[in-house]
């Protein structure tokens, strides 16, 4: 079952300044995930606004009928792309999308913000 990083392309971190950096910082992660993510067999997309403005940048990490994961307060730079792109394969060979704490990618820890039960699990 292909597991999706939905990445927040409009996130913008504190430090944001549109007069030095034009693009802002969710566009920059994004543009860094999405080869990784391609070479890994995972799947990207990105959406305008996950809400989660003072936790920026932030991520979704999904697939059906398995648990969801959001994730924030990463940096636009390739080490925290390849731990998203590293937690989200390990998502994806996980059955239930719940991956044991002690496999996390050290980039990941203490970025979660939520975890949500399976849509499926709802009716």
């Amino acid at each position: 079952m292909t597991t999706w990083i939905t990445i927040c392309d409009t996130c913008k971190r504190d430090d944001w300044d549109p007069e030095t950096q034009p693009q802002t910082d969710g566009e920059i992660l994004a543009d860094l995930i999405e080869p990784i993510a391609r070479g890994a067999g995972v799947e990207t997309r990105r959406v305008s606004c996950m809400m989660g403005c003072v936790r920026a940048c932030n991520v979704a990490i999904q697939a059906d009928k398995k648990l969801a994961y959001v994730l924030g307060t990463f940096t636009p730079s390739e080490d925290d792309a390849k731990a998203i792109v590293d937690y989200a394969v390990l998502h994806q060979d996980s059955k239930t999308g719940q991956v044991p704490y002690g496999q996390w990618p050290k980039g990941v820890k203490g970025h979660f913000s939520t975890r949500m039960s399976p849509i499926s699990d709802l009716g």
